[in-house]
């Protein structure tokens, strides 16, 4: 089972839906109904009432779709590029992330040490079906993964741009709760913006829900075609 979690710009255009369900979990409720078909669940992490980065339930989300049975999730995750040469509208499936600074784990009172990647497997298949669908991705990254609400500062992106590739608020989270309980984790970003100084131009959050409303349609092509792979 495929569960996919994106932001509130995608929707799983093609999902033959089954039924919406919502849960309970140890870690409270999830970001909101889960869209179920056949192979694939769906969940926007923001929910109904578009809930900011720093206040998501990660746990919650994971734990939920463990549950439901997911054994491998894709995100679909919004970033900034740090890169002039990654322009706003190009699509990256990051092969690494960074983030030093706090991560939630589900082991808040033991140690439970996890090698923290992001599965080949799933990475190659999100590759392969961007082929096949006629979308061009960059086939590597490295995602930094930043608190938020904020955007970043010029000079933290003067730091950050010597280690990585993107930057978005999310996807640490969901990849490391995802290998603490065996679930295989691999992200689509959407670069929908230049991060604060990379370009001269100012950077607008209406700039940012434009593009990734763009992107949308592209990513969503990559999605079906995973989906038909798994029919």
């Amino acid at each position: 089972m495929l569960g996919i979690i994106a932001g509130g710009s995608f929707s799983p255009e093609g999902m033959k839906v089954a039924e919406k369900q919502k849960m309970e979990t140890p870690f409270g409720e999830p970001s909101d109904h889960f869209t179920i078909g056949r192979d694939m669940i769906f969940l926007p992490r923001h929910g109904p009432d578009r809930i900011p980065p720093h206040r998501i339930n990660h746990r919650a989300n994971i734990y939920a779709l463990k549950k439901l049975g997911v054994t491998k999730v894709v995100g679909v995750n919004s970033v900034g590029s740090l890169k002039e040469e990654l322009a706003p509208g190009s699509i990256v499936i990051p092969h690494d992330y960074l983030s030093p600074w706090e991560i939630l784990t589900f082991y808040e009172h033991q140690a439970v040490h996890i090698t923290p990647v992001l599965d080949a497997g799933l990475r190659e298949r999100l590759i392969r079906a961007a082929s096949e669908s006629g979308v061009n991705v960059a086939n590597e990254g490295i995602y930094i993964q930043t608190i938020g609400p904020r955007l970043e500062t010029k000079a933290e992106i003067a730091m950050l741009r010597g280690f990585g590739d993107v930057v978005g608020m999310t996807m640490a989270h969901e990849a490391t709760l995802c290998q603490e309980v065996g679930v295989a984790y691999a992200s689509i970003c959407s670069v929908d913006n230049y991060c604060h100084g990379i370009i001269d131009t100012p950077l607008t959050a209406e700039e940012i829900t434009q593009r990734a409303g763009e992107n949308a349609a592209t990513i969503n092509k990559i999605v079906i075609q995973v989906m038909e792979e798994m029919e």
